[in-house]
């Protein structure tokens, strides 16, 4: 697998302005100093609380953030300043998959119209190789040829994500950033879509940088994950590293609070959460400076990374 898109200390920052000058008296930091690679046909997770500056990452990569610092490299080309440019290689090969489908889409125009857009953008198709596409991916989804008429209001919910997906791999991009792809679908329209987007990964060797809440779907769909927690990272790593063996205590509080179909041990999984919360009482500082900033990142493996103080105040044995 090769590098395709390189992200160096992001930064996105909004000013809080006050007083009679309105002048900028603080920064709300969304996104501080985050880095990341992509590499062709590998699926990234983004995992965090709401506000954490998850999706802030992912409009920062595709351009509809301002990035206050940091870089963006498509291809060993530096393209911060470029990826506003609509017909531009890097927006073809960079797409999104909204939260809010409805509110991606133009309410006056039809589905066809919706579909056939990022093909009249970045290809040179006919009208009937555009119709067939648009008919392919319809069909990919689970929604039939008659939808091409209709507009998005006359969908429900699920149905407007899954047409949301099939705009995003239109053209096939490299980079799809999803976020919250299934999170207003129901359990059997989730398990369709997210088997439908790893069989177009498989066929066309697409990357997925996933952000979603639902730790279980993060699991089931991502080779590598982050861990956010104020614009920052407190951990990354491959899915085994994140769900095996954690080391920060974010981390372990958002595993710890997963629920656990398991009444024969309520007791067993209730007291591992107050050793969650003990630790966290007792060694904040180990993770956070008084500031409550999250430290950066340290590698203790070649593959997993952990952003605290001292990686030696790790306990012995739980670094491999």
């Amino acid at each position: 697998m090769s590098e395709f898109i390189r992200i160096d200390n992001l930064k996105v920052h909004y000013p809080i302005r006050s007083g009679f000058f309105n002048r900028v008296t603080d920064q709300v930091k969304a996104v501080d100093d985050v880095s990341l690679v992509f590499e062709e046909g590998k699926t990234y997770g983004l995992v965090g609380e709401s506000g954490s500056g998850k999706s802030t990452i992912g409009k920062a990569i595709i351009g509809l953030e301002k990035i206050t610092s940091g870089n963006i490299y498509y291809e060993g080309e530096e393209v911060s300043k470029q990826a506003r440019n609509r017909r531009s290689e890097y927006r073809r090969n960079v797409q999104m998959i909204f939260q809010d489908a409805l509110s991606s889409f133009n309410p006056k125009r039809r589905i066809s119209d919706i579909l056939t857009e990022p093909m009249r953008n970045f290809t040179n198709w006919t009208p009937e190789e555009e119709r067939r596409r648009s008919i392919e991916l319809l069909e990919i989804v689970g929604l039939t040829e008659e939808a091409l008429n209709k507009y998005p209001h006359e969908f429900s919910g699920g149905q407007r994500q899954r047409i949301g997906v099939a705009r995003a791999v239109a053209i096939n991009p490299k980079l799809v950033i999803a976020d919250e792809p299934v999170s207003a679908l129901d359990l059997s329209v989730q398990a369709q879509v997210l088997n439908f987007m790893k069989r177009i990964q498989d066929e066309y060797n697409i990357s997925y940088l996933f952000i979603s809440h639902d730790l279980g779907v993060v699991k089931h769909m991502c080779d590598e994950l982050a861990i956010m927690y104020r614009g920052r990272f407190t951990e990354y790593g491959t899915r085994h590293d994140i769900y095996e063996e954690p080391q920060h205590i974010y981390t372990r509080r958002l595993l710890s609070a997963i629920p656990q179909i398991d009444p024969n041990n309520r007791e067993e999984h209730k007291l591992a959460r107050l050793r969650v919360e003990k630790e966290y009482q007792q060694n904040a500082d180990k993770y956070y400076s008084e500031e409550g900033r999250v430290y950066d990142l340290k590698e203790i493996s070649s593959t997993h990374k952990v952003a605290l103080k001292d990686v030696a105040s790790l306990t012995e044995g739980s670094v491999r």
